[in-house]
C-alpha cells in the first residue's frame, strides 16, 4: 500500500492535520507521470497489456511495466494472469480503484475550463 512520504511534515502534523495527509496520501497513490491516463483508459473494461501500451504510444516497455505495478500494489488495479501460451495478461480498475475514477473527472474538467486560458500565459 502507498505510504505517504513524511518530509516536509513533523508528526504533530501528520496526527492534528489528517486533511493533509489525506491529500499527500492520494498524492503518492497517483504520483508517477502516467498513471492517470492508465487509470482513466481502464474506466470503462479490462484491458492486456498490448492495449495499454498502444494508447500510451510515447511510454517505455520498462515505465508501464514499473507503474502498472505500482498501481497493483497500491490496490488500484487488478492483475489476471491467464495460463496459457504465450501468458495472457489483464487490467482491470480494483473497487479502490474505481472510486479514484471521480478525482480524474473532476480533474479533466478543470483542464477543460481552464486548460486554454493558461495557454494564454504561457
Amino acid at each position: 500500500m502507498a505510504k505517504i512520504c513524511k518530509y516536509g511534515f513533523d508528526d504533530s502534523t501528520i496526527v492534528n492535520k489528517r486533511d493533509l495527509y489525506g491529500i499527500g496520501f492520494t498524492q503518492n497513490l497517483l504520483s508517477g507521470r502516467w498513471k492517470y491516463f492508465i487509470l482513466w483508459f481502464l474506466k470503462d473494461d479490462t484491458k492486456r497489456f498490448s492495449e495499454i501500451k498502444k494508447f500510451l504510444s510515447g511510454i517505455s516497455q520498462g515505465s508501464l511495466t514499473k507503474q502498472l505495478k505500482e498501481l497493483e500494489s497500491d490496490g488500484l488495479i487488478h492483475r489476471e494472469v491467464y495460463p496459457e501460451v504465450p501468458p495472457r495478461v489483464e487490467y482491470s480498475l480494483t473497487e479502490m480503484g474505481q472510486e479514484i475514477l471521480p478525482i480524474l473527472k473532476m480533474m479533466e474538467s478543470y483542464g477543460k475550463k481552464h486548460g486554454e486560458q493558461a495557454e494564454d500565459y504561457m
